[in-house]
């Protein structure tokens, strides 16, 4: 097969997200969280969990600790008791109270509003930067790329990069930035409801005029990541 010019990729790429636009024209993110403090921290806690399995506790959470001035004051196992149903909720509860610690110590209470100081505080990644940018101040720099991003662009072809953060920077360059902001949302859609991890439904995809991979196996960290509905991407931090 010939190799795709960055122009025809170009093309494709953004094809792909008037599609989802048609598809999901008011995707919204599935966690719940009302502030800037309540969605960064919602967002940490998502990692290697479910969205829903997040909004359970959340609740809860925010009803202690609603602010990062309460939070700082909690203890780590305190947190804990809240978010036990959670995976790696031990380290997630320390990273709770660091984030409010941080911003109350460093930031003057308020959650900050750059890349380079939203990924200094405890647990949160680019990812996690990205979606508190573009949701809570309308800052869009980047592409937050979890699982659902990163399996969809490797199997489109729009990128072979072995990880989700260097899979941005391929998205960045073959998407316009008026694009980037309502990629995350559109594609966790779907890639639950269409190009999901294990037996993906190919026949009928909305997509599949696009996809390289259509009734392919394609591989993401050398595991079976594709339409052979082998194993699915490798996790991906916050």
């Amino acid at each position: 097969m010939a190799r795709e010019s960055m122009r025809s990729k170009r093309e494709r790429a953004v094809e792909v997200c008037r599609r989802m636009g048609e598809l999901y024209p008011n995707a919204q993110p599935q966690l719940d969280f009302s502030n800037p403090f309540t969605t960064v921290v919602s967002v940490m806690l998502s990692a290697q969990t479910t969205d829903a399995s997040v909004n359970r506790v959340t609740p809860e959470l925010f009803r202690r600790w609603p602010d990062a001035a309460s939070m700082a004051a909690a203890s780590p196992e305190e947190v804990a008791e809240v978010i036990r149903s959670l995976g790696f909720w031990k380290s997630k509860s320390q990273h709770c109270v660091g984030i409010a610690q941080m911003i109350m110590a460093d930031f003057g209470g308020e959650v900050p509003r750059t890349m380079e100081e939203l990924t200094r505080l405890p647990g949160v990644g680019r990812k996690t930067a990205n979606i508190v940018l573009n949701k809570s101040f309308g800052i869009v720099e980047g592409i937050a790329v979890d699982t659902h991003v990163y399996r969809i662009a490797t199997r489109l072809g729009l990128t072979k990069a072995p990880t989700p953060l260097e899979a941005e920077q391929d998205l960045l360059k073959v998407l316009p930035q008026e694009l980037w902001e309502d990629v995350n949302s559109q594609w966790i859609l779907f890639g639950r409801q269409h190009c999901t991890s294990q037996r993906p439904k190919c026949e009928g995809c909305p997509l599949a005029d696009l996809c390289p991979s259509e009734g392919k196996d394609v591989h993401v960290n050398g595991k079976g990541n594709g339409r052979g509905g082998q194993r699915g991407a490798a996790k991906t931090s916050r």
